[in-house]
């Protein structure tokens, strides 16, 4: 048997393949870095000191030490540090230290997943049970028993929970936490970066009806926030609680020699500048660090792209690892699996995971020495959230991004610099989304009556109070609006996604029997879950029977195939209400309110390894409306003339492609927060229209940036064509090949920027 080489021999053996090194775009070493430290603080509780001894932690780091100093003055802070940096005891230390003086005093912790709530709770119980004091500290969440549920509400000093369950379970039960608001003075938001668009506009209405809550309590609760590295930590965090902050940002934790390598598959059609799969080279790669035994984690984009790359592995690894020692691990799994995950990369019986983002956040798996990335995740926060997976505590780790024939990926490897030199993203937020915002009065009105004249939070709601007692949703009485609707309202409102209701995936495999495998939001289910869908789940082909839209059931058996499955989406536009415009040299840009049409239309079969398609098929589900933001940029058809009516559409089609990887890079989202969709003749004008809007109903602010830099953007997407050098167009420009797309964008581009029309 073939003895395993280390990393340090496979890295070597990396740099001198001739095959790999011709694909190796950049190859960057971060040297190690010495700890900063501190000394502990002279009245820090003997008792904490000794269990932080215990555990060999015998000095603090420098943010660690600042944070403290700071939560003691009575100040907010947001720390920022990379991941696996000690953060969480940044917000452990000064409250236990209030704790051992003020045992009556209560704090929260509020974690994004269910998941990362449980892994902090078995750290702080350690800790807890280390140092002797009598502090209880528990889970509140849906899996929580009733008669736990009670001694927590009546004796919990730490309460673990997560922004759906305070949102649906806790603001709305106030009286029965009546000693917990009166006492509550500490509020921790981990992982503030994944409070963002949607999610994070929910959460600072959740955080406004917190704090309203503890006013009518007589309490003022202080805020800790801890972040991964974004550009506006301090704003986001000032936005989300509306509360002055002081910023944290001086890491002293150690790190790791850390390799990071971009790596451009081999080009298998030169003319067509096609490129090997970037999921095959993925594979590859992570199964020659997996065969030598090094820990490895390969993240994907999609919930699809999880499971092929996980069929793929077990079956090439098997032999030499066992089927179990590489699993796959994203939302829609069950928690009992996540858990089971979890507990095997920290104890090594799993070598290897297949991950989507669901593991970016600070979810303790121990150290892994080897990241591989499929596909630039879309933002440079992202990107080091996946990398800092690798090489977690101080040993050498390697990190490697397999770019996509997508233009976003070929910008970013023949640009390293926008990587490693630019600031990470902006996270940005709406909390006066109007659809958002009247929701969350709805449920901060069934929890306390509005007076005349409050404010909620920093937004006037006057005219919403108003509009809520028209409607005969609030009564208004005595200078007050009562609630006064039979219903319930947090549980009809998600905070994490445009679509309000989830899909039950259930296994009939076994005869009489149902089994619940997994869940799904409904907007997405309409591309995953049609009938005949190939649902793949921890490397097993689940086929769907039968969708139940109605229901929200989806009813999937298990099969064997050599193919998955994939859904086209058809959308129309039309504007509602142009906000802002302004005209270009032969063009006009604008910004408003759309309704969006969607409707899945048809799905292909596509066969593993060579991804060719072998067959198609109708979906029939009904059409999803939404009403959201969008930036558009009109041609006028006198300007574009001279250019031909069909290969004005092709333009179009190839300008909006480059649009859609562009766009996300210099707004700073997530590409699939924005979409982009050409019309050749647009609704209200009947002008040839790009329009680009935000994916979630009553928008977040995206579009607005894009409005605010469309010529940046057509600039920038003019220098990513021309630079490509495919003849006539290719998936990394313009998405297709042939046909003169290529300079048909260019033409529109520099019409835009107000060049003239050449037509050869």
């Amino acid at each position: 048997m073939q003895a395993k080489l280390t990393l340090s021999q496979l890295l070597e053996q990396l740099q001198m393949d001739e095959r790999l090194q011709e694909n190796i775009a950049h190859w960057r070493t971060i040297p190690p870095r010495d700890p900063h430290l501190a000394n502990f603080p002279a009245d820090m509780d003997m008792r904490i000191r000794q269990a932080l001894n215990r555990r060999g932690i015998t000095s603090l780091y420098t943010h660690q030490a600042t944070s403290l100093a700071h939560v003691k003055q009575g100040k907010n802070i947001v720390a920022v540090t990379p991941t696996a940096s000690g953060k969480s005891l940044c917000y452990h230390l000064p409250i236990l230290h209030v704790l051992v003086e003020q045992p009556e005093v209560r704090a929260l912790y509020l974690f994004p997943t269910k998941a990362l709530a449980q892994d902090q709770k078995s750290e702080l119980h350690e800790l807890i049970e280390q140092t002797g004091l009598p502090i209880k500290s528990e889970t509140y969440d849906g899996d929580t028993p009733a008669n736990i549920r009670q001694m927590i509400r009546k004796a919990g000093h730490i309460v673990i929970t997560n922004p759906d369950m305070l949102h649906s379970a806790i603001l709305p039960h106030h009286t029965k936490w009546v000693s917990f608001f009166e006492h509550l003075e500490f509020v921790v938001i981990d992982e503030l970066h994944t409070y963002r668009g949607v999610f994070g506009s929910h959460m600072a209405n959740v955080i406004r009806r917190l704090k309203r809550i503890c006013a009518f309590y007589g309490s003022k609760p202080q805020f800790i926030c801890t972040s991964a590295t974004i550009a506006n930590p301090k704003e986001l965090a000032e936005k989300l609680t509306e509360e002055p902050m002081e910023l944290v940002d001086d890491n002293g934790a150690p790190t790791g020699t850390k390799h990071f390598v971009f790596y451009n598959p081999p080009v298998v059609n030169r003319q067509l500048n096609i490129r090997r799969s970037a999921t095959l080279e993925a594979r590859d790669i992570a199964a020659r660090f997996l065969a030598n035994g090094v820990q490895t984690i390969l993240f994907a984009r999609s919930r699809v792209r999880v499971e092929i790359l996980l069929t793929y592995l077990q079956e090439l690894i098997k032999k030499r690892l066992g089927p179990k020692s590489i699993r796959g691990y994203r939302g829609g799994y069950l928690p009992t699996e996540r858990r089971e995950i979890e507990r095997g990369l920290r104890q090594g019986d799993i070598m290897g995971v297949v991950s989507t983002n669901a593991l970016e956040l600070g979810v303790d798996i121990g150290q892994l020495q080897a990241c591989v990335i499929t596909g630039y995740p879309g933002s440079v926060a992202s990107t080091w959230q996946q990398a800092g997976r690798a090489g977690r505590r101080q040993g050498e780790s390697v990190v490697v991004m397999v770019g996509s024939s997508t233009p976003m990926d070929q910008y970013i490897l023949a640009h390293p610099e926008y990587f490693f030199d630019r600031n990470p993203e902006s996270a940005r937020i709406n909390a006066d989304n109007l659809i958002i915002l009247v929701d969350h009065m709805k449920c901060a009105a069934y929890e306390l009556p509005f007076s005349e004249g409050e404010h909620f939070g920093s937004a006037e709601v006057d005219e919403i109070l108003e509009f809520l007692a028209d409607e005969q949703i609030l009564h208004h009485a005595r200078g007050k609006f009562f609630w006064m609707n039979d219903s319930f309202p947090a549980h009809n409102i998600s905070l994490r996604s445009a679509s309000q209701e989830n899909v039950v995936i259930i296994d009939i495999s076994e005869r009489g029997q149902e089994n619940v495998i997994g869940e799904m939001d409904r907007f997405s289910s309409m591309t995953l879950l049609h009938e005949e869908a190939i649902y793949l789940h921890q490397g097993v082909q689940f086929q769907v029977e039968k969708l139940d839209y109605a229901e929200k059931k989806a009813y999937v058996r298990e099969v064997q195939v050599d193919y998955y499955t994939d859904a086209n989406l058809a959308v129309q536009l039309k504007v509602l209400t142009e906000d802002e415009s302004r005209k270009g040299a032969a063009i006009a840009f604008g910004f408003g309110e759309v309704s969006v049409h969607a409707m899945a239309t048809i799905f292909k079969k596509i066969k593993f390894e060579t991804h060719e398609n072998i067959g198609s098929g109708p979906i029939h589900l009904p059409e999803e409306e939404m009403h959201t933001n969008a930036a558009w940029i009109t041609f006028s058809e006198n300007t574009l003339a001279a250019i031909g009516k069909e290969d004005v559409e092709r333009g179009l089609l190839g300008l909006s492609h480059v649009l859609q990887h562009v766009a996300p890079l210099f707004v700073m989202c997530d590409p699939t927060d924005l979409h982009v969709i050409p019309q050749r003749k647009a609704v209200h004008s009947g002008d040839p229209t790009i329009f680009l809007y935000d994916r979630y109903p009553g928008g977040v602010g995206l579009s607005e940036q894009v409005f605010r830099e469309f010529e940046t953007l057509l600039s920038q997407a003019e220098h990513l064509i021309a630079g490509c050098p495919c003849e006539s167009g290719c998936p990394s420009c313009v998405g297709v090949s042939g046909t003169g797309s290529k300079e048909l964008a260019l033409t529109l581009l520099r019409a835009a920027q107000g060049g003239s029309i050449y037509v050869s």
